[in-house]
């Protein structure tokens, strides 16, 4: 979009441009002794320089300021620009700025000597003749300036002479997610060197910001390339300071720096990337006034395996280094399909060439050397059949989906690369559309990229939104092989497919997109909407997706605090200066809109586009937002309005606990959810748990025997040990802390990590800690403690209960509960540390054993001892009476231990059970030594009780 805005003073322009570095060394001495040089940088000039300075004709740019601030993720960019024509007549001058696509300008003001200009964004009209036009004025009109991701703003005026004019134009944008980082970008063109040029980008992010980097100035030639060569220090004068949360950085090179990057001005941009904390949960979750945003962005995901169909353009306009470059870039690529993936190459001209008929082939060495010499064999001749080569593509696809047992959760999906427009075949945009909408039935996703100034854009777009892709423009200039390459390692690695998210309908409404056919490495899900439940202290959020072989269902309570909580307005205000604007809100409107657009731009219908069209008008009207459907009109301040003044967001350390809210840093409040799991789980009285005491329940004999196991630190105790049966094993390995005052132990240890390791039907393990747990079943997973979530498999469940607990369900038969003990404030003597509960024995065989598995099928006998010499043996209704006798003792496996009656504490402290207490580390309770259960490693699924257990 290139925006003219004309203005009553006129004058003529021309592209003379002062070259002395005379000029640059006097402007930066007087830089240093005065700072109003730069109202009158344009008249005070060196003798020297007088000459070339009557050869300018344009005005010169005196200043040139890009004030920026970024809270979670959402850019509010200010830029500010003053030209001051020194000559002694009427001037034109030209301020230009390119700005993301993707951005909406939301306002833009200019000063011309002492008359203010402001623009007011308003609907667009039907055009319409009119014969009273003014010649000093044209209204704005949008004319294709698109360049590769970015669009030119313009606003040309008339300075009179000895006078200056000043530009602000504001714009935001939501920054997307690619290839693991954020990505803002300031263009500084202005083709003369600058008295004052400053870029300052000010980032708020309450999730903590990680891997923070400014690259060197980017030129036109790489624009959007995210991959430096060479040299990949910041550009001169650049200055860069963060906290975990906060970052500041600053560009403000002297006119001397200046010169010594571009003689004649700088052209490039100023780039600035990092990412943020996250992990494995439903996400960072924002909320403020009424409005949430959802950043959902998951680490730590094996990939899922790949089904694609690459379609290359071979046709004629292809020849050179178009086609060239395309081979380099599919070189690359294929050397990183993985083993697990299928593939198939279609070229295609006016004939159409499969690779391989009628099938997908697997990922070999040898499929992926033939598979590059059909694409260095490919040749460019003919004409441009895509519909032609898209049904192709698609038909092949289907066919292997439908007739060959593929993997339930693996993507499939079209990359289609083209330089032209359809002229064999079908060549009507809307009946190719319809074709390949009809043939993919929103079975896989179509990604589409095109090259040069001469592709139907529009086409390819709509094509890729139509069926769940995305589409990149590269010019032919640029290096196609690396643009290429960086579009496909964007969705090379799907993570995620079917992702939903879901919140409670009588709390949210006007909820933007959430559902996502794939998430892939390094991007980013972004879900916004409106509160409606206002009485509500938490917002309820679910998350649902496949991962390769597992089920993935995250959930979570978000507390909402009180609106004054949440309150920016101590943050200096927004681009018009006031200062209740809410910077979620302002991101759900962007989102809105940009679905809006996109739903327009699918839609056949004339009525429904005319709906979409109006909505997406009102809302951007709303918001101040210029969109295909609204211009920005120039009005005349008041005679005596002031010159415009720079207004931009600078995020303060002050309050921010209480400006800014996340999940990371607010969770619902404690016991609200939490008890209602607690008080689902049904789980025995058998554990490990504490110090560690252990407690075994034999529910037939009414009574439960308990234990103490007095291990040292380090110690991997084994549990439960059933590897040759029910190929179930868990192991408990021990963390040591001081002993209590007073206390007779040496030492206190505690269960640190819990590893339940199965192999039937295949191997997979568990390995849990207080703060996080990894499940490996041949594709690692890892899962954070405070995040509700639940993973399912063919053969096991993982079930998390936010800080509180853990249940793992291994073929619906056998189920363990670990309890997770989390100190506020610790005393020396406490470590965090987990409790082991069996809930569900029957799957595990009679012949398990461990120091909790060897109980579990066999029934222990009490006795009572000194007040009867017989042995008489305690029916089952008297133990009660038993609890006075000293000396009482039970019979297992034929051995007679000595026991004790003794209380604990379990389930947190929340349930006591009596017990018989064993003493000296269960000594003759169970088999051998305490030392016989000492595993080598936490996956140790040995067991050395084969000469005991035959006693």
């Amino acid at each position: 979009m290139i925006l003219w805005l004309w203005l009553c003073w006129g004058f003529s322009t021309s592209a003379g441009q002062p070259d002395s570095e005379l000029m640059a060394r006097y402007l930066e001495e007087k830089l240093m002794a005065d700072d109003s040089i730069m109202e009158q940088v344009a008249r005070r000039v060196p003798r020297q320089a007088k000459f070339l300075q009557r050869l300018e004709t344009r005005p010169r740019m005196s200043e040139f300021t890009v004030k920026s601030t970024i809270i979670s993720r959402y850019a509010f960019t200010t830029v500010s620009c003053t030209m001051v024509n020194s000559g002694s007549e009427a001037r034109e001058g030209v301020f230009e700025m390119q700005i993301p696509a993707a951005a909406f300008i939301s306002n833009f003001t200019m000063s011309i000597g002492n008359k203010t200009y402001y623009g007011e964004v308003t609907g667009k009209e039907k055009k319409h003749s009119s014969d009273d036009k003014a010649r000093h004025k044209k209204p704005p009109s949008p004319t294709d300036g698109r360049e590769n991701g970015y669009e030119t703003f313009k606003a040309s005026v008339f300075i009179p002479r000895k006078m200056q004019a000043r530009f602000l134009l504001h714009y935001e944008e939501l920054l997307q997610r690619r290839l693991g980082k954020y990505e803002y970008t300031v263009s500084i063109r202005p083709q003369q060197l600058v008295g004052r040029l400053r870029v300052e980008v000010n980032i708020l992010e309450n999730s903590g910001i990680v891997s923070l980097e400014v690259p060197p100035l980017r030129n036109s030639k790489h624009k959007g390339n995210g991959k430096v060569e060479g040299d990949v220090s910041p550009p001169p004068s650049t200055v860069v300071g963060h906290t975990k949360t906060l970052a500041k950085v600053t560009f403000n090179p002297s006119v001397v720096e200046q010169t010594r990057i571009a003689r004649n001005g700088i052209l490039g941009d100023f780039i600035i990337r990092y990412d943020v904390n996250r992990e494995l949960s439903v996400g960072d979750i924002q909320i403020l006034n009424g409005y949430f945003v959802h950043y959902f962005a998951p680490t730590d995901l094996p990939p899922l395996p790949k089904n694609v169909v690459f379609v290359l353009d071979s046709s004629a306009s292809m020849v050179g280094t178009k086609l060239k470059q395309t081979k380099e870039a599919l070189f690359t690529i294929l050397q990183d399909l993985r083993p697990e993936d299928h593939f198939n190459i279609i070229g295609f001209s006016n004939r159409i060439k499969v690779w391989q008929q009628d099938r997908l082939v697997p990922v070999t060495p040898n499929n992926i050397r033939d598979a590059k010499k059909y694409i260095h064999n490919m040749s460019p001749t003919g004409g441009t059949n895509i519909n032609g080569a898209l049904q192709t593509g698609a038909k092949l696809l289907n066919d292997y989906i439908a007739q060959n047992d593929i993997d339930a959760r693996s993507v499939s999906l079209i990359i289609f690369l083209t330089d032209g427009r359809p002229t064999v075949g079908e060549t009507q945009s809307s009946k190719i559309l319809s074709n390949v909408k009809d043939t993919i039935r929103d079975k896989f996703c179509l990604f589409t990229i095109g090259i040069g100034n001469d592709v139907d854009h529009k086409l390819l777009e709509r094509m890729a939104l139509e069926n769940c892709g995305m589409t990149r423009h590269f010019q032919e200039d640029e290096d196609a092989a690396s643009h290429l390459k960086g579009f496909y390692d964007e969705i090379g690695t799907p993570l995620l497919s079917d992702i939903r998210v879901d919140y409670p309908e009588d709390n949210v409404e006007q909820v933007t997109q959430n559902f996502f056919p794939n998430y892939f490495n390094g991007s980013e899900i972004i879900i916004a909407g409106k509160l409606i439940n206002h009485t509500s202290d938490s917002l309820h959020v679910e998350v649902t997706a496949s991962n390769s072989k597992k089920y993935i269902l995250l959930k979570t309570d978000v507390a909402i605090d009180l609106p004054s909580r949440n309150d920016i307005r101590g943050v200096p205000g927004l681009e018009d200066g006031k200062g209740d604007k809410n910077y979620i809100e302002r991101a759900w409107s962007y989102l809105t809109i940009k679905e809006l657009l996109n739903s327009r731009l699918k839609s056949d219908d004339s009525q429904e586009k005319d709906y979409l069209m109006e909505k997406a008008k009102s809302m951007a009207l709303t918001y101040n937002f210029v969109t295909p459907f609204t211009v920005l009109k120039m009005r005349e301040a008041g005679l005596h309005s002031e010159p415009p003044q720079e207004e931009f967001i600078s995020p303060s350390t002050d309050g921010i606990g209480e400006k800014l809210q996340s999940l990371q840093g607010h969770k619902a409040p404690p016991g609200l959810h939490r008890q209602q799991d607690k008080q689902r789980i049904k789980i025995s009285r058998t554990s490990a748990d504490g110090d560690p005491h252990f407690v075994i329940d034999f529910p037939s004999s009414k009574f439960s025997v308990c234990f103490n196991i007095d291990g040292e630190p380090g110690d991997i105790l084994r549990l439960v040990s059933d590897h040759k049966e029910s190929g179930v094993t868990v192991n408990g390995q021990l963390i040591g802390a001081p002993a209590p005052p007073n206390g007779h132990k040496k030492h206190r240890t505690y269960f640190s990590t819990i590893t339940i390791l199965s192999n039937k039907p295949e191997r997979s393990y568990l390995e849990i800690t207080p703060k996080r747990i990894i499940l490996d079943d041949g594709e690692r997973l890892l899962l954070s403690c405070d995040r509700s979530a639940v993973v399912r498999s063919s053969s096991l469940e993982v079930s998390i209960s936010a800080n509180s607990n853990i249940t793992v369900t291994i073929r619906d038969t056998i189920s363990f509960v670990i309890l997770i003990h989390h100190y506020k404030k610790p005393a020396p003597y406490q470590r965090n540390h987990l409790g082991f509960y069996i809930s569900n024995s029957k799957g595990l065989s009679s012949d398990s054993h461990g120091l909790l598995g060897q109980f579990l099928n066999h029934e222990v006998k009490l006795l009572q001892d000194s007040l009867n010499t017989t042995h008489q043996q305690v029916g089952q209704n008297q133990t009660e009476a038993l609890k006075p006798n000293p000396t009482n003792t039970l019979k297992v496996k034929g051995r007679l231990v000595p026991v004790v009656w003794k209380q604990r504490r379990i389930y947190n402290g929340q349930q006591e059970v009596d017990c018989w207490f064993a003493k000296n580390n269960a000594d003759k309770l169970i088999d051998g030594s305490y030392k016989d259960y000492l595993a080598s490693h936490p996956f140790d699924t040995g067991t050395n009780f084969g000469m005991i257990n035959s006693l």
